[in-house]
């Protein structure tokens, strides 16, 4: 911060010798190292660009005295550009631009610039990132958006009119120099002038006001211009010693001004607005210098101190301010860095899963919102705080694209894997093999779920292939089904009305004539088909009603099981279960054969305890009265697998 800033003696010759360059320049700066004047660049602006006709007209004009709109840039509100979005920049600028003057809005215009290639460039490694991790080569990757269109067309038109208005600034500049010349020119010629004192001193006042209302000259003229004026305006008050009347009415003129000078800094001096305090304490100086003439000797001293006492008050105020505001700016510095070291930790952290890496994006993503919203940073920090940040999160980038890279290839596997299940799908799906195309289907749409991720713009094309194939075979698994359910619902109506019908039937007398009877209904019962398994019991009330016919016709028992059991070997060889039903009778008939033969073997091993037991005990007699029973009945299950054999034969 400054220490001071140059104040003008009260006679217009000395300079406080306490200067600091830092401070703001106003027209009472020791102007060293002056430029040449541009005498040609009006002739060769055109062969020239925007930055270097910019920049070579600043560099020969004086900040404050060339610059028109240098108090109207001190009342444009300065937002927080850095908490903007692109597009409120971007509205931000054209608003600027359409309501300001030009020369008025350059530092405006250089933190919108600054703050959009900030977070447009932060966008553009977003995309770049987010191309590579889809499988793009990095050389092919281009982005652009209609905002960043937008600011280039405000940014061209800014800088045409800031060409614009440089080029009617050096025009006047060059007028003005002219003129100021004259003046000076005219003023050697007052002294000495053969002419009434009076007419002479209302030229000299005329004089002195067209230099006042002169527009500005170029800044490396400055100087010299102003020191000839004044050398010859002392030359002339000392010409005017002839007619001390008028130069000590002069003398108090300038006193009087100069004192409300002074009464206004002081007044400035206890302003809470230092800022505003400051700017208008600029130009007391100027009107010090550049308006107001010399004072009586006696006076020169005491009233330079008193103003220079009320300036260093200001300017010790604003050095206070601006400490506050470096205290701020290490604070925000705490923070971005503290933000920046999060980041850092975040991509030590190993990421194996789209989830996790999800949910470390949008940590990043709240990090760097909270950056950008962390306020400035000292000046001299911030580029080697921003480089910090960008190499965090380019590293951050850097990790995601290999993660999402690696995936890439994997998602290129796994596509080429469910490709290979549509396929099957997709040549299955008018298959009217139910049972093993179902089983197949079930097991590919397994498979699928197990495979993993897709490339993103590949994922819902295929999904909705796969599940079309899939949809058709199972709405045409269900229209059968449908179909067959309806055909067996038919078949339990018709075996029930059968069953009635049976059920009050009169068998013929004569057995075999009977018999025929029954087995034409048993054929018809057959040729029905099937039911629904919940309707499966009507067989067994069909059984119980064949039972009382064929005890109409006093059928032999053994007889009367095997025409009841090859009735039921019709039907299990009629059944389409692939002769499962078959296979499972005669398991079951070879297991009962083997039961009866261990009961058999057992009675008669209990008969060697009866010895010398006579026959007709009737212990005795119930053991061989059991063993008889067993031995018909395994006659008759001999007689059933035999039956058994000669229907697998056929």
């Amino acid at each position: 911060m400054p220490q001071t800033d140059n104040l003008q003696k009260a006679d217009g010759t000395e300079l406080n010798k306490n200067t600091d360059n830092t401070s703001v320049k106003t027209h009472l700066e020791n102007q060293e190292n002056s430029k040449e004047i541009i005498e040609n660049t009006s002739n060769n602006l055109l062969e020239k660009n925007d930055d270097q006709i910019i920049n070579e007209i600043e560099a020969t004009n004086a900040e404050d005295a060339e610059d028109s709109g240098h108090l109207e840039r001190h009342s444009i509100e300065v937002k927080e550009y850095e908490k903007m979005s692109l597009d409120s920049l971007v509205i931000e600028f054209e608003k600027l631009l359409k309501n300001e003057k030009v020369q008025a809005i350059k530092a405006h215009v250089e933190g919108i610039k600054n703050e959009f290639n900030i977070k447009y460039s932060t966008l553009l490694e977003e995309k770049k990132s987010e191309f590579i991790s889809d499988g793009g080569n990095e050389i092919d990757f281009y982005y652009t958006t209609p905002v960043q269109k937008r600011f280039k067309e405000i940014h061209k038109e800014y800088r045409n009119k800031l060409q614009e208005h440089y080029k009617s600034i050096e025009k006047n500049l060059k007028n003005n120099l002219a003129s100021k010349l004259n003046i000076i020119e005219e003023l050697k010629g007052l002294v000495g002038l053969e002419e009434n004192i009076n007419t002479t001193y209302k030229h000299f006042k005329n004089l002195q006001e067209r230099w006042r209302t002169t527009g500005p000259i170029p800044r490396d003229k400055y100087n010299n211009a102003w020191n000839s004026y004044h050398h010859h305006v002392e030359m002339f008050y000392d010409f005017l010693h002839l007619n001390r009347d008028l130069r000590d009415l002069d003398f108090k003129h300038n006193l009087d001004k100069k004192l409300k000078i002074i009464e206004r800094a002081e007044e400035l001096a206890q302003d809470n607005d230092i800022m505003r305090a400051f700017r208008e304490l600029q130009e007391l100086h100027k009107m010090w210098k550049e308006e107001l003439g010399p004072v009586a000797k006696e006076h020169r001293e005491s009233i330079w101190e008193r103003f220079k006492k009320a300036t260093k008050v200001i300017n010790d105020k604003r050095q206070l301010y601006y400490q506050e505001i470096d205290k701020i700016h290490e604070k925000n510095l705490e923070n971005k860095l503290e933000i920046i070291t999060a980041i850092n930790t975040i991509n030590e952290e190993p990421g194996n899963s789209h989830n996790h890496w999800q949910k470390k994006i949008k940590e990043i993503e709240a990090l760097r919102t909270s950056f950008f919203n962390a306020g400035k940073v000292p000046i001299k920090q911030n580029e080697a705080t921003w480089a910090k940040f960008k190499d965090a999160v380019r590293t951050f980038n850097r990790h995601k694209n290999t993660f999402y890279k690696d995936l890439k290839k994997d998602q290129l596997t796994n596509l080429n894997r469910k490709l290979e299940l549509i396929n099957i799908a997709e040549s299955n799906k008018e298959s009217t093999d139910f049972e093993a195309t179902t089983a197949l289907m079930k097991k590919i749409q397994n498979d699928w779920k197990k495979i993993g991720h897709v490339p993103r713009k590949d994922s819902d094309k295929i999904w909705k292939q796969f599940k079309a194939a899939c949809n058709y075979y199972f709405d045409k698994l269900n229209a059968s089904k449908n179909a067959a359910q309806q055909e067996l619902v038919d078949a339990f109506n018709k075996k029930q009305d059968l069953l009635e019908v049976v059920k009050t039937l009169s068998l013929p007398k004569e057995q075999k004539e009977g018999l025929e009877v029954i087995n034409s209904y048993i054929e018809q019962w057959n040729s029905i088909g099937k039911v629904p398994g919940d309707k499966r019991y009507i067989d067994g009330k069909f059984s119980k009603a064949l039972d009382t016919l064929y005890d109409q016709l006093n059928i032999d028992r053994q007889e009367l099981e095997m025409m009841k059991f090859e009735n039921k070997l019709e039907e299990l060889k009629n059944a389409d279960d692939n002769g499962k039903g078959l296979d499972n009778e005669t398991n079951f008939v070879r297991k009962k054969i083997d039961e009866i033969k261990g009961q058999i073997n057992q009675l008669e091993n209990n008969l060697q305890f009866f010895t010398n037991v006579d026959e007709k005990n009737p212990l005795v007699k119930a053991v061989y009265d059991n063993i008889a029973k067993h031995k018909d009945g395994l006659i008759i299950w001999q007689n059933k697998l035999n039956k058994i054999k000669q229907v697998l034969n056929k």
